[in-house]
């Protein structure tokens, strides 16, 4: 049963309920873990903006589902939610299917047919497996990202589908960049916001929440030992969420009274192990990678030396089992921004602020959010005029100096609350800003992509 546990969906509305009130078996937003509260937060911010996201992932963590949690709890919410694994169709089928066809555009092709693109217009298009794609749909994809119109298979008549493209992938697709096989130039346009998700062996917090709430949502009583959920939580989980699901749904079959213990999980776990040589083995390596990525910080040269294979043969274990995005980022780290997006970063802030007339007259507010181009305030005692000048004075909690930036009034209610766009930010000033977002990013769990951190420099 779970006690302290957190149900994050029941909390945030991400699991659907039951008509009785209660959570459905949805065991992928069972959250316990602190580093998972924090990834949920940023999945609520992605969710709100409107810029593409891959989410990478190994396998069974939950990414389709993240998708999902994104088109929710987003402006398109009301509208269509596509989705298409894009490994699970044959290569000639998935340009027809992404795209549509005409009438007699290929042999059977006996009536037109709208592509997954036009199905989704005005919502959201989930992509899973997007390294899988071939390189030539890969180029006629960059296009519609780009709201260029398109044609379908066979077709004349141009079509302009507006969507919103979440993408996954348990490859480490920079990788699979350099090697050639997927485009740079479509990699950084699927990557406005890109998701770590943290692997369960990373959050054994969850296992234990996770194998508690599917005990409880079988009914008749049935709860792990103490000793049960050490073990559970000890184990690695190459197949992650999905796997635990497997693995205790077997063990809750045979449980012969209301507790399992410790007997029942380690039979479940050595026969998962065993069901399949190759199986098992695959499970045995992908571990030890796994933790010598752990061991040596995700440095993989020295994880090769440990496990006494070439780096070579180490990174194409890593894309084989999933495991390729493990030294993305630094541990802390679970997205990217594109610089575009760390420019349009914004952070609440509740500092208090002075606003400065033009004519002198001084007005005093709060600061509610920051961002590089401006500033939200609220409890001011009277309406701001649209687009008047006035200097915004205020300091960060953790500094001395006084920030002065000249700015303009962008908006403004009868609630005491306005917008400031920032017109010309001293260069002290910028940089302030700039180290304050920074630190904030970091606290969420953002990072930029390295390859691109060049290009925000002032």
């Amino acid at each position: 049963m779970l006690s302290r546990a957190d149900i994050y969906s029941m909390q945030h509305g991400m699991v659907a309920l039951t008509t009785s009130g209660t959570p459905a078996p949805d065991a992928q937003f069972v959250v316990a873990s602190e580093v998972m509260r924090k990834f949920m937060t940023m999945v609520e911010r992605v969710a709100r903006h409107i810029g593409t996201v891959l989410i990478v992932g190994e396998t069974g963590t939950g990414k389709e589902r993240i998708a999902h949690t994104i088109h929710e709890h987003s402006l398109r919410c009301s509208k269509p939610f596509v989705d298409i694994n894009c490994a699970a169709l044959p290569e000639n089928l998935v340009e027809s299917e992404l795209f549509g066809y005409e009438k007699g555009a290929f042999s059977g092709a006996d009536s037109a047919k709208p592509g997954l693109f036009e199905l989704a217009h005005e919502g959201t298009i989930f992509l899973d497996e997007i390294g899988e794609l071939d390189l030539k749909v890969q180029v006629k994809l960059l296009r519609v990202l780009d709201r260029a119109p398109y044609y379908r298979l066979g077709g004349h008549r141009k079509i302009i589908a507006d969507v919103r493209v979440v993408a996954a992938t348990n490859r480490n697709l920079k990788e699979e960049v350099s090697a050639g096989r997927f485009r740079k130039d479509l990699y950084h346009r699927l990557s406005q916001f890109e998701l770590l998700v943290p692997p369960l062996r990373e959050r054994p917090e969850d296992i234990r929440a996770i194998a508690g709430h599917l005990a409880a949502q079988g009914g008749d009583g049935l709860k792990f030992s103490p000793e049960a959920l050490r073990m559970l939580a000890a184990y690695a989980w190459p197949g992650n969420v999905r796997e635990l699901q497997n693995v205790v749904n077997k063990i809750m079959v045979s449980a012969s009274g209301p507790e399992m213990g410790a007997a029942e999980v380690r039979h479940e776990l050595a026969s998962a192990q065993t069901d399949d040589n190759d199986v098992r083995l695959e499970t045995l390596e992908s571990q030890a990678v796994a933790q010598a990525l752990q061991n040596t910080g995700g440095h993989r040269g020295r994880a090769a030396t440990q496990l006494g294979i070439s780096r070579r043969t180490l990174s194409r274990k890593l894309r084989r089992y999933g495991l390729a995005s493990a030294r993305n980022v630094a541990r802390t780290a679970m997205g990217s921004l594109s610089p575009a997006e760390q420019q349009k970063f914004r952070a609440e802030i509740k500092v208090p602020v002075l606003l400065v007339a033009t004519d002198g007259q001084e007005s005093a507010c709060a600061a509610a959010n920051l961002g590089m181009g401006g500033m939200g305030v609220e409890g001011l005692s009277a309406v701001l005029d649209h687009d008047c000048g006035l200097r915004v004075r205020f300091r960060f909690p953790d500094s001395n100096a006084t920030l002065d930036i000249p700015a303009r009034v962008a908006w403004s209610d009868m609630h005491g609350r306005a917008g400031m766009t920032f017109a010309d930010i001293p260069p002290e000033a910028r940089q302030e800003i700039r180290r304050w977002l920074d630190q904030k990013m970091a606290e969420e769990g953002w990072t930029v992509l390295p390859e691109l951190s060049e290009s925000l420099a002032e």
